[in-house]
């Protein structure tokens, strides 16, 4: 481990110092002695006054030199580590790093020829970014990367957070949930299984004999006997109490519809607050990979785009809650009143409804009683590791099966896609059926529906039924991901907003196809293009009717409804 060389004086750093330069520390990793003293001496010029840059030239001294860091307790703002390193390679060391320091921003160095594996590392390590060599010059290539990365480090609590733990069953429907719930929160947290001595003894500190599971272990040492989801989000430090009574903006839903709502108007001036009831991203967030989104040519997980646009959100004030559900929508003069289950309520001038859609239930015998026990619905991330050489189906035939398919296929022995239709092309992206196509161990059987689940306690086999022929085949099967439909979570707007027959919300030119508003509709003007029946009240993303269903729209209409907020608000 070397140490840093005195900064050029004439060197002044833009970075403004906010912890102990001795103690706040940069890595780069490089087995390339000349590339280590280069990458180093970048870092120095423009970061040695505010950070100590200090370097390796293998990932076992790293690692070492990690470890040393952390018992003398000093702090890891960012690694930088090369691809290309021998007996270990960068993502084999950031993937052992993180567990030293997992608030870290994590940089990959890598050929261009290496740029597949820089994609892969995105999921593999949560990679925060990776460049390409050479990154001459650095004021354009390197110090950019380098100034977001350590604003979020600093923005973040980049303290050791002691991490939550969860006693569970492997096919426990509950335990699942929490995982889930934690995972798609991004709340550490450590698995344990009761089938495992640990899990006993956690058990058994709990004074819990694992009859009603899961337990969850909070990080103050907090025993929680299977939580419901608001009880477990306050004792994870998650925000679920609003800290005021009215808002300008109120915005239901945080899918990218609700969070792009949020983010611009927070932005622009109002006083806006998410309500969410289970986790930020919507289904968009439990996407292993996008790949056609926007300003991410490379790829992006629905996680990672969910964490920026939440601290996004977060960094322009807006207020975010989760574990709140909202059960109604009230007009009350210029106010707009949301209930909550509990009883309690916040009002604002206006309301933007981006609650998105649900997967659809599967109507096939045994998959309610077996779901959570080997039927999973949208949950291919958190169980991924659990289908390590297992045969895995899949059903659906839209982006997110497809996504998952290829996920899951890293380690699975064998996916299969069930699709209803004739093939892919129908519902799903180009890229993603190439991609599938190309994967030796993913199949798609066309045509075919799942007739029925069957499982003592957990799923064991399927029924599949050939609806071309009608035909039916048994199976054995321990692992169905179920992607299908759009249901609208809209059902406590009854009475209140106008929907569709299949339950999604009208809005603008839909209300007036006739040329006339809506029989209830009190202004001069008609209603603006994502405006509902109810004035101020607006609909983005999934839940409007015959919206695109697409990240990138509905993160486009969250922020053309906040325009159309202003307009409202100038008018009223």
């Amino acid at each position: 481990m070397s140490e840093p060389e005195t900064p050029n004086p004439a060197s002044a750093s833009p970075v403004r110092p906010l912890l102990d330069a001795a103690r706040t520390v940069v890595m780069t990793v490089d087995d390339d002695p000349g590339v280590s003293r280069a990458v180093a001496r970048d870092l120095r010029r423009r970061y040695g006054k505010s950070y100590r840059i200090v370097r390796a030239e293998s990932g076992e001294s790293a690692l070492e030199a990690l470890r040393e860091l952390k018992l003398r307790g000093d702090l890891v703002a960012v690694i930088l580590a090369d691809y290309r390193m021998p007996q270990m390679n960068g993502i084999e060391f950031l993937e052992q790093a993180m567990d030293v320091y997992p608030g870290a921003r994590r940089v990959l160095l890598t050929a261009y020829a290496d740029s597949n594996a820089a994609i892969d590392a995105i999921n593999v390590v949560d990679l925060d970014h990776y460049l390409l060599k050479p990154w001459d010059p650095p004021e354009e290539k390197l110090y950019p990367v380098l100034d977001d990365l350590l604003e979020a480090w600093r923005c973040s609590d980049f303290r050791p957070v002691p991490s939550t733990k969860v006693v569970g069953h492997r096919w426990s429907a509950r335990s699942s949930d929490v995982r889930e719930f934690l995972a798609r929160n991004q709340v550490p947290y450590r698995w344990y299984s009761t089938e495992e001595p640990e899990g006993q003894r956690l058990l058994a500190a709990a004074g819990q004999d694992g009859q009603r599971l899961p337990v969850v272990v909070t990080a103050d040492g907090t025993a929680l006997v299977e939580p419901e989801v608001p009880e477990l989000a306050a004792h994870v430090g998650l925000a679920t109490t609003p800290m005021a009574d009215f808002y300008d903006l109120v915005v239901i839903g945080g899918g990218p519809a609700g969070l792009g709502a949020a983010v611009y108007g927070a932005s622009e001036g109002l006083r806006t607050v998410l309500v969410e009831r289970s986790a930020t991203g919507g289904q968009a967030g439990q996407s292993s990979r996008i790949e056609n989104y926007l300003g991410f040519p490379d790829g992006v997980s629905g996680g990672q785009l969910t964490d920026r646009a939440r601290r996004q959100a977060a960094k322009f004030g807006a207020e975010i809650l989760t574990a709140r559900e909202v059960t109604g929508l009230e007009i009350n003069g210029a106010a707009r009143t949301v209930r909550f289950s509990d009883g309690s309520q916040i009002a604002a001038h206006s309301v933007i409804l981006a609650t998105g859609v649900s997967y659809r239930q599967l109507e096939a015998p045994g998959a309610d009683e077996l779901s959570g026990r080997g039927v999973f619905y949208g949950s291919a991330l958190t169980e991924a590791a659990a289908c390590q050489g297992h045969d895995v189906y899949i059903v659906g035939g839209a982006n997110s099966a497809g996504q998952a398919a290829m996920y899951l296929s890293r380690g699975a022995k064998s996916v299969t896609l069930l699709v209803r239709g004739a093939d892919l092309t129908a519902s799903m992206s180009h890229y993603l059926i190439q991609q599938i196509a190309e994967s030796p161990n993913i199949s798609v059987r066309a045509h075919t529906v799942v007739e029925a689940a069957h499982g003592d306690g957990h799923l064991e086999q399927l029924t599949l039924r050939d609806t071309a022929s009608g035909q039916t085949e048994l199976v054995d099967a321990q692992w169905l991901f179920v992607f299908i439909g759009a249901a609208p979570l809209t059902d406590w707007l009854e009475g209140t907003v106008l929907r569709d027959e299949r339950g999604f919300i009208l809005a603008g030119p839909d209300l007036t196809a006739d040329g006339r508003p809506p029989s209830d509709w009190e202004l001069d003007r008609p209603p603006y293009h994502l405006e509902t029946n109810i004035p101020g009240v607006f609909v983005a993303g999934d839940a409007r009717a015959e919206s695109a269903k697409r990240v990138a729209s509905a993160v486009g209409e969250g922020a053309m409804a906040v325009m159309l907020v202003h307009r409202y608000r100038e008018q009223s």
